[in-house]
């Protein structure tokens, strides 16, 4: 990867950014893999919701996206999309068990 200020031109930025979007999407979908085996930890509705953890979890990349310099509403807003998605899943698998 070049460094964004390496970039002689703005397809090369959205190349980099491209590579950098199918990182994220990977990542997400490794993390996936590890909610879905906590599952199997799960001994009832309310420990895969986990709402201490939760909260817990979105107050503590709050913190880290302002460390990094990013809006931590934001960010916030994007865990809460994608781990109420992942809990959604979750709760379907542990149904089905």
């Amino acid at each position: 990867m070049k460094a964004a200020q390496e970039c002689a031109n703005i397809q090369e930025i959205r190349t980099e950014i491209d590579t950098i979007d199918h990182e994220i999407i990977k990542a997400f979908a490794q993390r996936f893999e590890y909610v879905k085996a906590a599952a199997k930890f799960k001994t009832n509705e309310t420990s895969v919701k986990a709402p201490e953890r939760f909260n817990a979890m979105l107050q503590q990349r709050r913190v880290w996206a302002e460390a990094a310099g990013l809006n931590p509403d934001v960010i916030e807003n994007l865990y809460r999309d994608l781990v109420s998605y992942f809990i959604d899943e979750e709760l379907k698998n542990w149904h089905s068990n």
